[in-house]
């Protein structure tokens, strides 16, 4: 292990890691070292994209799609992690969806849907990932929360209460699996430059794996709060944060919450 390489011989499992904040972590991983499982639910092409350029730049990814919010998938995905790689030291829960509707148009399919790929990803992926977290020894869970879920916002009672879900369920596990030498922290990004909307949905309800991303309005709590900094933040900034807490300098750290957004909220 160097210093410019950290988390040489560890392996990384990063979820919704094909486009944005998880794109970006996954290749800072890989630069610090780490051997990447990239994932996406159907994106098949800009998965291969992101593990072609880690593998470009000398780094070693596999891609293995899937649904986290259901179960096989959620423990398909940490078998193939350890089938490509041996190990895993490093589970990423980034994987979330981010809609915006009106409490009262907001029905109980969407409710659990947002939920049910945000805060149960979460759960199935860190349940699936302990076994193999426990034989290397110990490791990292890194889940990704987002702003609003402390501010609050109109529009997004279902993404709030999942992503304050994961702050929840971050303490909760930083008790359970500190014996297991396994630190568990959330980041909360705040206004990041990313690409927002989805992919058109296809015939049978699934996301459409190699279409284009369609725009979607820019989110009405943003113009709430605006970043100290003046600027809003980039998707290598957040993934910073997380490669240093998977890191060697960074054991002494779990059970917390970190903000990652330019200051726009100060407590």
């Amino acid at each position: 292990m160097s210093e410019s390489q950290p988390l040489s011989g560890r392996v990384a499992l990063v979820t919704g890691s094909a486009r944005n904040i998880g794109r970006a972590i996954a290749l800072e991983l890989s630069r610090a070292g780490a051997a990447v499982l990239v994932n996406a639910r159907s994106a098949a092409s800009e998965a291969e994209s992101v593990a072609a350029e880690i593998r470009q730049a000398g780094g070693r990814a596999a891609v293995k799609l899937g649904d986290v919010s259901q179960p096989d998938a959620a423990a398909e995905l940490v078998a193939a992690a350890t089938a490509a790689f041996g190990r895993l030291d490093i589970l990423v829960n980034n994987a979330s969806v981010r809609r915006e509707v009106d409490f009262a148009e907001l029905d109980y399919r969407e409710w659990r849907e947002i939920l049910g790929i945000t805060l149960d990803g979460a759960y199935l992926c860190s349940h699936a990932a302990l076994a193999p977290l426990i034989s290397a020894g110990g490791g990292t869970i890194v889940n990704i929360g987002g702003m609003s879920s402390h501010t609050g916002a109109s529009r997004r009672a279902h993404v709030i209460a999942a992503k304050a879900g994961l702050v929840g369920l971050t303490r909760a596990l930083a008790h359970d699996l500190a014996p297991h030498s396994i630190t568990v922290n959330c980041v909360a990004p705040g206004l990041i430059d990313t690409v927002r909307g989805r992919p058109p949905v296809s015939s049978n309800g699934g996301d459409q794996g190699t279409a284009p991303v369609l725009p979607a309005a820019e989110p009405a709590h943003h113009a709430q709060h605006a970043p100290l900094v003046g600027r809003r933040g980039r998707p290598d900034e957040v993934a910073a944060l997380v490669r240093f807490l998977c890191g060697p300098q960074a054991r002494y750290i779990t059970g917390q919450t970190i903000h990652a957004n330019g200051g726009a909220i100060v407590t």
